[in-house]
């Protein structure tokens, strides 16, 4: 059963947006929350991608 998000704070998925476009198999993907109030629009974050070795845009996906 998912954990209910208190108030405006809720879960997102962020994915690389390089590994994506590169067409390798695989995915880097990560979990983190954020404030729906401070930050409406979609996360973008420079998180590590284990399979490419190095520091990528992964960005929020619905």
């Amino acid at each position: 059963m998912a954990k209910k998000a208190k108030g405006n704070r809720v879960q997102v998925i962020l994915e690389c947006t390089e590994h994506k476009a590169s067409g390798m198999p695989g995915i880097s993907r990560y979990i983190t929350t954020k404030n729906r109030r401070n930050t409406p629009n979609r996360l973008e974050l420079r998180k590590y991608n284990p399979i490419l070795k190095r520091y990528t845009l992964h960005r929020e996906i619905k």
